[in-house]
């Protein structure tokens, strides 16, 4: 990771540590968990995903023990969410937008990376929607609960949108900063228009909320 471009890197430390943020701030809201758990869950929604995308691809060891930055990024993260994590509550939306960053710039870098080690287009957009929700997945399952990108929200779609982005860039020959960064933005805007209009994937018809009401993502 540590030859990306320095736009890139320094985004990629951002969605590091916004996804850091928002691991630990579910420990605290909806797992009750002390100090450890919290940076435990924390750095585990962090840097999850890219490990998770490492073992798949072989590229061993994860770029995560290569570059103690990211770690140190995480761990800053998790801590910050655990000292302040009343105050954070206020910027949600601004977490929210970071957290957007991470993801989009999470699935296209992992998208890149398996296309660079000579991985097909196929598994190049998996890969990178992996990288992307990855570190999420895992943290609502050490918590016993369905994972959120499987039940609410437009955030697979974006990331597996963004991958796809690279990868088809990639097959006829387009490759570089510019346009990884039009494959994050379209991920962004994306996920940014899920977050704004309360956008959902289709469910089946008939599907209920948790809380009992209708949900009219069913009938779509």
């Amino acid at each position: 990771m540590a030859t990306e471009p320095p736009l890139l890197f320094v985004l990629d430390l951002a969605g590091t540590f916004a996804f850091a943020l928002n691991g630990a701030l579910t420990a605290v809201r909806a797992a009750r968990l002390d100090i450890v758990g919290v940076i435990t869950l924390g750095m585990v929604t962090a840097l999850g995903g890219g490990t998770v995308r490492d073992l798949l691809l072989d590229a061993l060891p994860p770029a995560t023990f290569i570059d103690l930055r990211y770690l140190a990024v995480a761990a800053a993260g998790a801590l910050i969410a655990f000292g302040l994590s009343f105050r954070l509550e206020r910027l949600a939306m601004p977490i929210t937008v970071l957290d957007a960053v991470g993801l989009s710039v999470f699935a296209v870098l992992g998208a890149h990376k398996a296309l660079e080690l000579g991985f097909g287009v196929v598994q190049a957009v998996i890969v990178g929607a992996i990288t992307g929700v990855g570190g999420g997945t895992i943290r609502d399952m050490m918590i016993g609960r369905i994972p959120t990108v499987l039940r609410s929200e437009l955030y697979a779609i974006p990331a597996l949108t963004g991958a796809a982005g690279i990868a088809a860039a990639h097959s006829v020959g387009h490759d570089g900063l510019v346009t990884a960064l039009g494959a994050a933005a379209v991920c962004f805007v994306i996920r940014m228009l899920g977050v704004r209009f309360d956008l959902h994937a289709p469910r089946p018809p008939g599907h209920r909320r948790p809380d009992g009401s209708d949900d009219p993502a069913g009938d779509r």
